[in-house]
This record gives C-alpha cells, structure tokens and sequence, in this order.
C-alpha cells in the first residue's frame, strides 16, 4: 500500500498519539513525584523487527537509547512471549542506561500476528545500591548502585525482588504498575491499526533524512570537550575528553568517537545506546527537528563508539552518571562539530548538565534535575530557567515537594548575570536552597563546575555552576561541595545550587554586554 503525503501525516499523528496517551497514563496512575511531577518517563512503539515507529515527545535520552532495550528484549525471548506478557530490564549493559531507568516491553498480537512492539521507560528514584537515590556519587563498579536486571519476564517474583532491595517499595510498586499500565493501553491501541502500512513510517523517516543530509556540504567536522571529572575520588577530579569527528558524504553521516578517553573509575561513563541517543538528538536538533523520529531515520547513520571508552562502556563499571552527564556532553560536542553545516540551525552551549540532586532519608528518597540556562540561538536569546539536551523533564513544584518530602525550598529564582555575552545571550541559570528538616544523605552528580558551556561563533561562554553547603543555614559557614559527592547533613542544613548560564550566540554589539534584567 502507498499512502499520499496527507494519508502518511493522519497515520504517523494516530501513532503519536498512542504514545502520548501511554506516557499521559503512566504519569496519572504513579505513584513518586519523579514521575508523576517530574514527567521523569518515555513512551514508544516499535515495529516487529524492534525498530523505533513513532515515539512521543518525551525524553532524548529515554527515547533515543530505548530501541535497545527492545532489541535486547527480543533476542532474549524471540517469539516466547504470549499476549499480556511484558519483559522488564534495567540493565545498561543489556539494553538499559542506568540502573534507575525501569523499562516495561510489551508485544502487541493481532488475530495471530506480531504487530509490533510498545514500551515505556521511568525512571524509578530508588532500586538500591549504597546510596539513597542510586546513583552514589563514589560508585566505581555497577554493582554499588543498584539491582540489576537483564531482560526479564515480569512476574510477581521479579515484583517482590525489586521491592526488597528499594529504600521505598511502595513508590516502586506504584510506579511499575502504571508503567504495566501504560503498555497495556498501548498494545490495545496499537493492535486496533493492525492492517496500517506502517513499514511506511519509517521508510519515510529515511527517505526525510537522506534528503536533509544530502542538502549538507560534504566534510569532515570535529569538536571535543571535557567532562570536568570522573566521580568523586582526589584520583578522578581531573578532566574526561569526549571527541567526535561528524563526516557527511551525499546522503550519509557518520560519527567516529575515536580518541575520546578510556572509560574511567567511577560513574561517568556512557553505555553505547546512551551515546547513540545523543546522536540521534544533535542530528535532528541540527539538521532538520522536523524529521521523523523513528528508526529510519537513523538508517544513513553510522556511529563508531571504541568499547571500553567513556562512551561505550563496558562491565563491570559503573555507569549511573553516564546516562545523565556523559550524554549532555556527547550531545555537545556533536551540536559544535555539526555547527559549521549547519550554522543557522545550532545554538550555543546549553547548561551541558542536568544537576543531579539525590537526597534520601528514613523511608523516603528524593530525586531531581535542575534547570539552567539554553544557548543563545542563531535568532533569538536563550530561554532561562530550562531543561537542556538530553533532559525534558518538569520541576516538581514546591508545593508537591514540601508535602512528600521533609525539606523546605528557601529560595527559588533566575541566577541573574550567569548567561553568556553574545549577540543573542545565554539563557539564565537558577539559584535554589533547599532546607533538609531531618538527617539524611546528599548526593549530588552535576558537571561545568569548571569548564564552562561554550559560546559559539564569537559568543561569550556562560558561567559555571556551583554547589554550597550551609551548615545551620549559616552564609557565615557556607562550604563549597565539589561537583560530585555523597555526604551526610543534619536538620537544618542548607543546600545551595547555583546552576550554569548558556552561552552567548554571536559576538557581543559592544564590549561586556550582557542580557538585559
């Protein structure tokens, strides 16, 4: 069957839909703020053979590294499962990211048929490890954040196996309920478009794709960077360097991260498929965000990623950082080497970081990414205040977070002066102090503490974050906390942090200007 431009554009908005209502049930029935909030999850649907058909418009990092998780689902139990059945993993090694992000896989049948697949991802604040929130910044080896769990066929006994080793089992099983949830609206959905072409979709994601790339100048284009550290040891407080050299040759691209470092002791580290979402965002972000997001349009994509690097990780280290920080940076470095063919369409360096903030005390742990400052964009300034890159999260707002968990937002604003000169200026980073009313445990895992997110084409570079603690709440007292540790606070302490600014697009009209207030 061949469907004329307007019949692809009903059938791939129908598709899109599905996913929007799955991730639209999975946010109302959870149970944790991360998700429920935070809008902290993904939804797609994928063809028989695994490849991403249409995803909705959720979280990069989630959505571009989710193929693998279905893949890896499929070579673990082929054609085994029966209707209602789902596969659960977390595993990065297996098709996951980081060990937080819980990934429910679904077939859907029709009259005897394979229609394809559904699957959801969220990222659950506890499953376990040495530190409330799972990502424990001194980590060095997988086994230290946290249950792991290949590809699996969900069943009570993996339930109650998750439940024993999280700090909160009664988020988590609200949580892997509306994701089963979720996948179950999504099979019904998708099994009522049984007879739709949708080979289609992604034949047509292909065909957007190669025609965008083949209107690019053929060329060789580098960038690198640096993650400001590798976990929070004295040994890794020393700078990581991801490199990438982009080629596009008529209607092909290819991205070689040959010459990025080994893969480090501690937690920033990548798996491939995180390194392969941040591919698949710059690309589109770069050349065309109107293109389809499925599989085919990655078909004229080639990413080489050395195994055993910083971005393709291998066991058993651990690897909670990467899909949050190393992913941030990846997509940087792809956007500023893409920034020459594509220089009308690449803004500045965002924030390059998603924050991390994990605190967890008796019975009850709290995650969340805070917001920083956009690049300045070839026709406008950057926006304050907002998710970068990988990330798409909310914020939880302050009313949520101080009826479920025993802090108290203090103060909660635009870091004003942190956004990058330039002729369009860096977007604003925010300063936030977070009052903790019991003792508990802080980890923070956040980067551009010391590099700074980088202005482009004459633009200035935004400024760094900063993390402070306040013992007592006292200024007097305030200590400043390197960008990626765990310790412990009392009642009363103060969190400070002050996140980055985004850099500046475009030479300043006059020296030291900046965004006006």
């Amino acid at each position: 069957m061949s469907l004329g431009p307007a019949e692809l554009q009903v059938l791939i908005s129908r598709l899109t839909g599905i996913a929007e209502e799955m991730g639209a049930v999975l946010r109302r029935a959870a149970f944790s703020p991360n998700i429920k909030e935070r809008a902290d999850c993904s939804a797609a649907l994928f063809t028989p053979s695994g490849e991403l058909l249409v995803q909705a418009e959720h979280i990069p990092v989630h959505l571009g590294s989710m193929p693998a998780s279905v893949l890896a689902a499929i070579e673990a139990f082929g054609d085994r499962l029966d209707p209602g059945d789902q596969v659960v993993l977390n595993d990065p090694f297996a098709g996951g990211t980081h060990l937080n992000d819980i990934t429910l896989v679904a077939p859907c049948v029709a009259d005897g048929r394979l229609i394809g697949w559904v699957a959801n991802r969220a990222h659950h604040a506890d499953v376990g490890g040495s530190a409330p929130g799972s990502i424990p910044a001194d980590a060095s080896e997988i086994y230290q954040e946290g249950l792991r769990i290949p590809p699996t066929r969900l069943d009570d006994g993996v339930r109650r196996l998750l439940l024993a080793n999280s700090r909160t089992p009664a988020e988590r099983i609200g949580d892997l309920d509306a994701q089963v949830g979720a996948n179950v609206v999504g099979v019904e959905r998708l099994a009522g478009m049984a007879s739709a072409p949708l080979a289609e979709v992604v034949d047509y994601g292909e065909r957007r794709m190669r025609a965008a790339l083949a209107a690019l100048s053929d060329g060789t284009w580098r960038a690198d960077d640096v993650l400001d550290s590798t976990g929070a040891g004295p040994e890794q407080q020393r700078p990581a360097r991801i490199s990438v050299a982009v080629s596009i040759a008529g209607d092909e691209a290819a991205f070689d991260f040959t010459g990025s470092d080994p893969q480090a002791r501690g937690n920033v580290n990548a798996v491939e498929a995180v390194t392969v979402s941040a591919v698949s965002y710059a690309l589109r972000a770069a050349v065309d965000p109107s293109i389809p997001a499925n599989g085919g349009a990655l078909r004229p994509v080639r990413v080489v990623a050395p195994a055993g690097t910083i971005v393709a990780a291998s066991p058993p280290v651990a690897v909670g950082a990467g899909n949050v920080e190393v992913s941030q940076r990846v997509a940087d470095v792809c956007l500023r080497a893409l920034a020459e063919p594509c220089r009308a369409r690449v803004p500045a360096a965002g924030q390059g970081t998603m924050n991390n903030l994990l605190i967890g005390g008796d019975g009850w742990v709290y995650y969340e990414t805070v917001a920083g400052g956009q690049g300045g964009r070839p026709d406008a300034p950057g926006m304050n205040g907002v998710h970068t890159g990988m990330t798409n999260t909310k914020n939880t707002p302050i009313e949520a977070l101080e009826r479920t968990f025993p802090l108290r937002v203090l103060r909660y604003r635009l870091r004003r002066g942190s956004g990058g000169a330039g002729r369009q200026p860096g977007g604003e980073g925010i300063a936030r102090d977070l009052e903790v009313l019991e003792a508990c445990t802080v980890s923070l895992i956040t980067e551009r503490r010391l590099s700074r997110p980088w202005g482009l084409f004459g633009g200035e570079s935004g400024a760094p974050g900063e993390n402070w603690l306040l013992p007592d709440g006292d200024e007097s007292r305030a200590e400043p906390l390197p960008d990626k540790c765990t310790i412990r606070v009392r009642a009363g302490d103060v969190v400070r942090m002050l996140t980055p600014g985004g850099g500046g697009w475009g030479p300043p009209a006059t020296a030291g200007s900046s965004r006006s207030s």
